[in-house]
């Protein structure tokens, strides 16, 4: 058994309050920065990042030390802070944290040199002064022994339970059987699939239709690998709760079929749907779940042992009876559990807790991605940010005095920058505000920006009891801002949109092509499998989220017959803006007919909300009789549940809803609940600048295989919607429905070879 120093301690010697209060911390680079600082002033025999390792029976304990002085026989932990207030606050149990570390590469420097005392050094380096705070003890072997064996006994009782338990998990997943008895038409070939990659070491593109079973049916065979490929973890990775709750359904089946299955699957849930007390802040003189946190920790993570499952209501439950915050025991658990349920960002954000956790352990982990056709546009987020000039400005007026200065040097660079812009590239119809891209960085400033991030920084640093969410929220989002810009190329746009008058803009680093950050998150990963309905054409997903080479593709058969769904074509139907107008009476007699010779539940899909309320009301004005429901605009949860309540077995009526909202995907009505769609759009994103950009940087990175700029843009995604939104319809092998595409564009060969091949459109293209 391995483990790290910095893990050992983290297990047996945090104690105290949970204290995550904002405290402005030094970057990474700042802090490597920081350490070679150190070390440049010591002498010239001074040694850096020792690597050191020790036994304690079974368990060896490796780690590197910052720094050793052997003129001196002093060993160096080196601790980058911001402020020289920083250390007067920091909480006792932090530094008792620090010495623990250093305790511990005490003694491996004391058994590797057979030394019989040491000088330990706690080096705190204040990367704004620059100047360094030393603290001192001079131990000697013995006692440095004592708490290694301390640390190592009380890491050892958990690290054999843990060491059984993955014997006994493996051993089970070895002879893991498929829940259900037999598979579904098209579930085997997936699952096959999603097994070869795993053994194999790759990564998979899987589309499959709707309704197949896909999670159980790639959640079961990447459970079967985990065993001989020696796996760690899986991660399973979604955009919405829906598919969160999908995961669980999979763990519960594999439960039902094997009730002693010694599998750890944890439900990560967001900080703000997890908090038990959302007026007080993180930390023990606030928050009565943070007080004590750490002390209680080892009793709620043993108790969490008898509970296989650890989703929302678990972790909840095991928090309130130990006392401690759900959410940061759910983070806990993390380290623990053999499957993780969780979010996109929670591997592949900039920042994701579970992408850490994976370096820090050197995991190998395997990556399951449900709904992959949402991860382009999730990816671009992830790596974009924005700054809103009328914030700065606001902040001006309201920032202590100190910050004034760098303030006002940035609200200049920004006026500057705003006179120097141009109006090529607006939109002349006045119809949005001024757009433009910037040939390259505003250098200015973005230099001005940095100085004032630093500014607020050191502010915060310095008044830390002083709660300002105006500051903080600017520091956020300018930091995200500049680390954006260190790693600014092709892959993304720089764009300002000015105000009507011309007078303040907001600055925006778009990310275009996220595959330059995805792809060493695919390479920290032993395999993975983005699996979705639709990922049509694959050369698309696998081009812009930077997929290896060899990324293997399966599209798999639908276990519906063609029988099952009607497919009607509206080709003398334009949607397009111009013919919107044109476009309500037709549409409104389709979905009149239809429902007249087969009446039942349908749901209608529009480009727009207007688009939806003039065809919805114009409807209502020609058939009375049919009960009508809508999508409102910022529909509240609730809200949402009862538009969908409204769909009853046997019942009759027309729910009228926006493509790409929530009713076009993740819902499943099986049955007569839904009976047909009408889908009146081919789902195209908004023809506006920030698009049209995106369209013609795309024309210029992408190959010539993947496609134009145009069907990237616009095309590709468009379509998705489209596919999603039917995918209603048909949900079990019972079903039967009818799907109507209203525009003259479904009738052109190269839309039809992107819709699914069971509908017996058109042949989709091939890898």
């Amino acid at each position: 058994m391995n483990v790290a120093v910095r893990t050992l301690c983290a297990f047996t010697a945090k104690t105290g309050d949970l204290d995550v209060r904002f405290t402005p911390a030094p970057t990474a680079l700042e802090g490597q920065e920081g350490h070679a600082a150190v070390a440049a002033r010591r002498g010239a025999g001074y040694q850096r990042e020792i690597s050191l390792s020790g036994q304690h029976g079974e368990l060896r304990v490796r780690g590197r030390a910052d720094g050793f002085d052997p003129d001196r026989g002093r060993l160096e932990e080196i601790k980058t802070h911001r402020g020289a207030g920083a250390l007067a606050r920091q909480p006792a149990n932090h530094r008792a944290l620090h010495w623990a570390q250093a305790m511990i590469y005490g003694w491996l420097l004391c058994e590797r040199d057979g030394r019989a005392q040491i000088e330990l050094a706690l080096v705190y380096f204040d990367i704004g002064s620059r100047r360094e705070t030393v603290f001192t003890r001079t131990l000697d072997a013995g006692a440095l022994r004592q708490h290694f064996v301390r640390c190592c006994e009380a890491y050892l009782a958990w690290a054999r339970s843990e060491q059984q338990h993955r014997s006994a998990r493996d051993a089970a997943l070895a002879a893991l059987r498929f829940p259900h008895g037999d598979f579904r038409t098209g579930q085997r070939p997936l699952a096959e699939a999603v097994f070869r990659v795993a053994r194999a070491g790759r990564t998979l593109m899987a589309q499959a239709p709707t309704g197949i079973g896909k999670t159980i049916g790639t959640v079961f065979p990447l459970l079967r690998a985990l065993p001989g490929q020696q796996i760690d973890r899986v991660f399973f990775l979604t955009a919405k709760t829906s598919g969160r709750a999908l995961a669980l359904d999979a763990v519960a089946a594999l439960r039902r079929a094997e009730p002693a299955l010694p599998l750890r699957a944890l439900e990560l849930v967001a900080r703000e749907k997890a908090c038990e007390h959302p007026d007080k802040a993180c930390h023990g003189e606030s928050c009565p779940l943070a007080q004590g946190f750490y002390d209680r920790l080892p009793e709620a993570r043993a108790a969490a042992l008898a509970e296989p499952v650890w989703d929302r209501a678990a972790v909840r439950a095991l928090a309130q009876a130990h006392r401690v915050c759900p959410y940061y025991l759910g983070q806990e658990l993390a380290h623990w559990a053999d499957l993780v349920i969780g979010d996109y960002n929670h591997f592949l954000d900039p920042s994701a807790m579970l992408h850490a956790l994976t370096q820090l352990h050197g995991w190998r982990v395997a990556l399951l991605l449900d709904e992959a056709h949402n991860l382009v546009d999730r990816a671009r987020l992830m790596h974009t940010g924005e700054l809103d000039q009328i914030r700065v400005r606001g902040l001006r007026h309201t920032a202590p005095k100190a910050l004034r200065k760098p303030l006002d040097k940035l609200e200049r660079a920004w006026k500057a920058l705003n006179a120097s812009a141009s109006d090529e590239g607006e939109d002349k119809t006045g119809a949005t505000p001024g757009y433009r891209v910037l040939p390259a960085l505003p250098d200015e400033l973005m230099g001005a920006l940095q100085q004032a991030a630093t500014a607020v920084l050191d502010h915060l640093a310095e008044h830390p009891t002083t709660v300002d969410a105006g500051l903080q929220g600017f520091l956020f989002d300018a930091l995200h801002l500049t680390k954006l810009a260190e790693s600014f190329g092709p892959h993304s746009l720089c764009d300002l949109s000015r105000s009507r008058d011309g007078r303040t803009s907001v600055l925006c680093l778009r990310n275009v092509v996220p595959a330059p950050f995805l792809g060493p998150r695919w390479a920290a990963a032993h395999t993975a499998t983005l699996f979705s309905a639709t990922l049509q054409p694959p050369a698309f997903h696998r081009e812009l989220l930077g997929l290896p080479e060899r990324t293997a593709w399966i599209d798999v058969d639908s276990p519906f017959e063609r029988s099952q769904l009607d497919i009607h074509i509206a080709r003398d139907i334009s949607t397009r803006w111009q013919h919107r107008e044109a476009s309500v009476a037709p549409i409104v007699a389709r979905i009149g007919a239809q429902h007249a010779e087969r009446p039942g539940n349908y749901l209608a899909f529009f480009s727009s909300f207007d688009y939806l309320d003039r065809v919805a009301a114009a409807f209502e004005a020609a058939h009375p009789e049919v009960p009508v429901w809508r999508q409102a605009r910022r529909m509240s949860e609730a809200e949402q549940a009862d538009f969908l309540a409204r769909f009853v077995a046997g019942g009759r009526g027309v729910g009228f809803a926006v493509l790409g909202g929530a009713f076009s995907e993740g819902i499943d009505l099986p049955g007569d609940r839904l009976i047909g769609a009408f889908i009146a759009t081919l789902g195209l994103p908004q023809v506006n600048p920030v698009n049209e950009q995106i369209r013609q940087r795309l024309d210029t990175l992408v190959s010539q295989d993947t496609g134009s700029g145009f069907d990237c843009a616009y095309l590709y995604p468009g379509l998705q919607k489209v596919v999603q939104a039917a995918g209603r319809v048909i949900r079990t092998p019972e079903d039967r429905g009818v799907v109507h595409l209203i525009d003259d564009r479904f009738g052109r060969a190269e839309v039809r070879a992107l819709l699914p091949r069971w509908w017996g459109l058109g042949a989709p293209p091939g890898p």
